[in-house]
């Protein structure tokens, strides 16, 4: 039996603004761009905004509407990524078998960990305590059988937030759960389920595999069916060094629109082109990831005669490869950069020019004092007629 522990920060930056500026407690944070942003899309809202119905992947203006009286602000993610070094270099301190999700959150394998300390219960709080002793912002953790329970007891007393659950407690604990909270679960496949009159955990019990591959397919049946009885047999991968560098998303709704899509690709190529060139990284190949409303789910991928780590490469080629591919409604996208080297491997063919380079550096010069994302291109912006 597996002690995994799920850490999360509480609306991490927001977090991070409060500390640096005191004079944001209390109040309604909202974190993405300025309150007239015609375009610009909430990263991050406070606890205290919340409250008003903002979200994350919020456009501001609808923000803006729901809490007028809110404080909005550009992110600042060079200082966020400062934050978050600190959090994860504490980590390996309580384990070794740490996997990053992201920048504020991470399962640790704490099993054979646990005499350590006098409870599982201490074993939290003295990771909280650490964290908060060395960086000032609070995390929640959850502590369970497996990744799929320590995720959803994580969030469970959120913020600043601590809840163990034991393996004689599971079964109790998932049967009031929406179905909506099962992992993989979204909006459409939710509305199925819902139609199935399966709304909560314990409608799904009483039903076996066969019946629910039946109706919702195989990957999604044989998921719910697991989840739903608190089996998840994933363990905690420690990340090694880098051998790729990518970026994707997860849409509250499935997208068809081609526009939409194309936005979406421009918007991850720019976050994954600055990641390649603020680590000294060239790439060859280029891969998307796309999976559709039935989870099911391919890869694409091209490779390069010569290195590149400019926006425009890794637009076209996503671009390229997406084009290709007979569109289904899509639930998740991602592009990533593969092969990497610390130096340019150029081409007599290479599309990259000196021009490319100089916009490059010019961008990313403004991105580095204000904020990455303050300067961008006209395709990441969304042309509605």
């Amino acid at each position: 039996m597996r002690t995994i522990m799920h850490v999360d920060m509480d609306a991490f930056f927001a977090a991070v603004e409060v500390l640096d500026h005191p004079e944001y407690a209390g109040k309604p944070l909202i974190i993405g761009g300025r309150k007239d942003s015609p375009r610009g899309v909430v990263s991050t809202a406070s606890y205290e905004a919340r409250k008003y119905g903002v979200h994350s992947a919020m456009p501001i203006a609808k923000a803006a509407m729901l809490c007028p009286h809110g404080i909005f602000i550009p992110g600042r993610m060079q200082r966020y990524q400062e934050v978050s070094k600190d959090i994860h270099a504490i980590f390996p301190e309580f384990s070794p078998l740490v996997e990053p999700l992201s920048i504020d959150e991470a399962f640790l394998d704490m099993s054979g960990c646990e005499h350590f300390y006098p409870s599982l219960e201490e074993m939290g709080h003295s990771l909280k305590r650490r964290i908060k002793d060395k960086t000032g912002v609070t995390a929640s953790v959850g502590i369970a059988p497996n990744k799929f329970l320590a995720k959803l007891a994580s969030d469970w007393q959120k913020p600043d937030g601590l809840f163990v659950l034991r393996p004689d407690e599971v079964d109790d604990f998932l049967r009031d759960l929406p179905v909506g909270k099962l992992w993989g679960v979204g909006a459409k496949s939710e509305a199925a389920l819902h139609q199935l009159n399966l709304r909560y955990v314990r409608d799904i019990l009483p039903h076996s595999l066969s019946w629910l591959q039946e109706r919702v397919g195989v990957a999604l049946g044989s998921q719910i069916y697991n989840l739903s009885r608190g089996i998840d047999h994933r363990a905690v991968v420690p990340h090694t060094d880098a051998q790729s560098i990518g970026h994707e998303i997860t849409f509250n709704d499935d997208q068809e629109d081609p526009a939409f899509l194309r936005q979406q690709l421009a918007q991850m190529g720019e976050k994954v082109g600055w990641r390649l060139r603020q680590e000294g990284f060239y790439a060859r190949t280029v891969s998307i990831k796309v999976r559709f409303y039935d989870f099911r789910t391919i890869t694409r991928s091209h490779t390069l005669e010569y290195s590149f780590n400019d926006d425009d490469t890794i637009f076209g080629e996503a671009l390229h490869l997406l084009e290709q591919i007979k569109l289904q409604p899509v639930r998740l996208l991602g592009v990533t950069v593969s092969n990497l080297s610390m130096g340019a491997q150029l081409s007599l063919f290479s599309t990259q020019d000196q021009s490319t380079s100089q916009v490059n550096e010019v961008m990313d010069s403004i991105n580095r004092k204000f904020a990455p994302g303050m300067i961008t291109k006209g395709r990441t912006l969304r042309m509605d007629n």
